[in-house]
C-alpha cells in the first residue's frame, strides 16, 4: 500500500506546469527542426524559425512559449493500491491548488485564461482554476499523471462527426483540415479517436496527444520494408495526405502542415463511427510524472543541445521599417501581400471582450477610452510581466473571432490596421477591402520574442478585463507580415494554394515530399 500525500500532489502538479510553459517536449524540438530544415517556403521557414528561437528563449529565460499558457487538463491513473493522505477537500480541489500555484508563481507569473460561468458573464478566475480533471482507477501502487495545458487556438479547432460505417476517415480528414484554417499555429500535431461514442472519441482524440513523436522513426521503419500494421499504414498516409494539402507554417504555404497524426481507437456500435480530431499547435505543452509515496514528483530539464543552432533576428534587408505614429492610409495602401514589415512606434491591443465591451459603447452613444483613429490594434492578451520586462509574452491570439467586429472598428473609430494570427474570413476581408485597411500577421508560437520587442507597455482602458485590458504598446522593431492587403488579397489564399499545386506536380519529391 502506497500513500500519498497531498502536499505532494499539489506541489508536483505545479511544478509540471512551471516546467511545461518553458520546455517545449523534446521531441517536439526535433520534429519542427526537421522540418524546418526541409522547408522551402520562405515565409513558412521564417516562421519556423521563429517558433524554434522562442522556444530556447523561453527555455533559457523559463518564461512562457506562449501568451496563452492554456487551460488545463490532467489525466489521472490511480493504483488501486495506492491510499490518500490529508485531501480534506477532495482530488480535484488538490489538484486545483496545484493549479493556482503554479499560474502564480511569483517568478514565472502564467496567464488567467480560465472564465467561470461560459455563458452568461464569463468571469476570469483570475488563477486558472478549475483544471479539467479524468481520473481512472488502475491496478498497481502508484499516481501516475500527465499534466498539459492546452491553448484556445487550437482546441478551437477541434471537431467531432459521427461517420457513416463505410464513410472515409481519410476523406473526413481532408475536408477538415482546411476547414480549421491557421488558427491552430501549425504545424504540431492532430490526435484522431475513432470508435466509441462520441464523448469516447473526443477523449481519445485529446489522450493520443500526449504520447511521444516518432513520425520520423514510422518513416524509417516503412522504408526499411518492415511490416506495419493498420493504424501505422492510415497514420502515414494521413500525414502525407495533409501535408501535400500545402496549408504550412501559420497557414502561410509551405511543406509542413503537420508533424504527427496520432490515432486511437476503441470498439464502437454496429451503426456508428464516431471520429474526433483536435490539433496541438506550436506550443503544445504536457509532461508525465509519477507518485510513487517517496516525495513530490520533479521533472529534469531537457538539455540546451537539443535546441537547433538559431538565432532569428529582424532582417533588415528584406523587411520593411514602419513607423506608426506617422502612419497613413497611403502608406498602407501600398502594402502587398507576404510584405514583410518592422512595426515602431505605439499601438493600441484589444481582444474579444474588448471589442464586445467597444461595440456596446459605440451602439448607446457613448464615448471610448481611446482615440482609434489612424491607430493600429494589436489583437492580444499578454501575459502579466515579471521584473525587468515590460510585458510578458505576448503573441496575437487568432483574429477570425474578431471577424464580426471589423467593419464596425473601421467604419466608427478610424482604426487603420489590425494585427493577429491565421486567416481572416470572407466578412473581415470584405470589410477590410471596403476602408482600404490591412490586416497583419504575426507569428502563433513565438511570444516571448515577439515581447522583447516591446519597451513599453500600460493599461489605457477596461482595465478590469485583465489581460482582455487595452492595452498601449510602444515597440521597436515587431515583426509581421502582410496578411490582407488594402486590396482584400489574402496569403492565407493564395499561399496554400500556390504551395499545393506545387507539391502536386512531384517537385519535392527529392526531399521526400509527395502528393500520393
Amino acid at each position: 500500500m502506497t500513500t500519498i500525500c497531498q502536499e505532494d500532489l499539489i506541489e508536483s502538479i505545479a511544478g509540471a506546469l512551471q516546467y511545461i510553459s518553458y520546455y517545449h517536449p523534446g521531441d517536439y524540438i526535433a520534429h519542427l527542426a526537421r522540418a524546418y530544415e526541409r522547408e522551402q517556403s520562405p515565409a513558412a521557414k521564417d516562421a519556423m524559425a521563429q517558433i524554434l528561437t522562442n522556444s530556447k528563449m523561453s527555455a533559457i529565460g523559463q518564461r512562457p512559449i506562449c501568451q496563452d499558457t492554456g487551460i488545463v487538463n490532467v489525466f489521472l491513473k490511480v493504483g488501486m493500491d495506492v491510499r490518500w493522505q490529508g485531501f480534506s477537500g477532495g482530488l480535484d480541489a488538490a489538484i486545483d491548488e496545484g493549479v493556482r500555484r503554479g499560474y502564480n508563481h511569483p517568478g514565472n507569473s502564467l496567464r488567467a485564461s480560465v472564465v467561470a460561468d461560459p455563458q452568461f458573464e464569463r468571469k476570469n478566475t483570475r488563477d486558472n482554476t478549475p483544471a479539467v480533471v479524468l481520473t481512472e482507477i488502475v491496478p498497481g501502487n502508484t499516481v501516475d499523471i500527465i499534466v498539459a495545458a492546452k491553448g484556445g487556438g487550437s482546441e478551437n479547432k477541434s471537431s467531432m462527426y459521427m461517420l457513416n460505417p463505410s464513410d472515409s476517415v481519410v476523406d473526413w480528414v481532408l475536408k477538415t483540415v482546411p476547414a480549421m484554417g491557421a488558427g491552430w499555429c501549425p504545424p504540431g500535431m492532430l490526435g484522431i479517436g475513432i470508435g466509441g461514442t462520441a464523448e469516447k472519441a473526443v477523449l481519445m482524440a485529446k489522450q493520443s496527444l500526449m504520447e511521444h513523436l516518432d513520425m520520423h522513426e514510422l518513416q524509417a521503419k516503412a522504408a526499411s520494408g518492415a511490416r506495419l500494421d493498420k493504424i501505422e499504414e492510415l497514420r502515414l498516409e494521413l500525414f502525407a495526405k495533409v501535408n501535400a494539402l500545402g496549408i504550412g507554417a501559420q497557414g502561410l504555404g509551405g511543406l509542413s502542415t503537420v508533424l504527427d497524426v496520432k490515432i486511437r481507437m476503441y470498439p464502437t456500435h454496429a451503426a456508428s463511427k464516431p471520429i474526433a480530431m483536435i490539433p496541438n499547435c506550436a506550443a503544445t505543452r504536457h509532461a508525465h510524472l509519477v507518485l510513487d509515496g517517496s516525495g513530490p514528483a520533479y521533472l529534469t530539464p531537457p538539455s540546451l543541445d537539443l535546441w537547433p543552432d538559431m538565432d532569428w533576428a529582424p532582417d533588415y534587408q528584406h523587411s520593411r521599417r514602419v513607423f506608426l505614429d506617422q502612419l497613413t492610409r497611403q502608406e498602407v495602401a501600398r502594402w502587398k501581400p507576404g510584405d514583410r514589415l518592422l512595426l515602431n512606434g505605439k499601438m493600441l491591443t484589444g481582444r474579444d471582450a474588448a471589442h464586445q465591451r467597444i461595440q456596446n459603447l459605440l451602439a448607446n452613444g457613448e464615448k471610448l477610452p481611446v482615440d482609434f483613429n489612424n491607430r493600429v490594434i494589436y489583437y492580444v492578451g499578454p501575459v502579466d510581466p515579471i521584473e525587468g520586462e515590460a510585458v510578458g509574452p505576448a503573441g496575437p491570439t487568432t483574429a477570425t473571432r474578431m471577424d464580426k467586429f471589423t467593419d464596425m472598428m473601421l467604419a466608427r473609430t478610424g482604426l487603420i490596421a489590425m494585427i493577429g494570427k491565421a486567416e481572416r474570413g470572407p466578412v473581415a476581408i470584405g470589410a477590410i477591402k471596403k476602408h482600404q485597411s490591412a490586416y497583419l500577421m504575426a507569428v502563433g508560437g513565438a511570444a516571448y520574442l515577439v515581447s522583447k520587442a516591446i519597451k513599453s507597455a500600460k493599461v489605457v482602458g477596461f482595465a478590469d478585463l485583465g489581460m482582455e485590458a487595452i492595452y498601449e504598446f510602444d515597440v521597436v522593431d515587431m515583426p509581421v507580415t502582410v496578411a490582407v492587403d488594402s486590396g482584400g488579397s489574402s496569403v492565407h489564399i493564395t499561399g496554400p494554394a500556390e504551395w499545393q499545386k506545387r507539391i502536386a506536380t512531384g517537385e519535392f519529391k527529392g526531399i521526400g515530399v509527395t502528393a500520393s
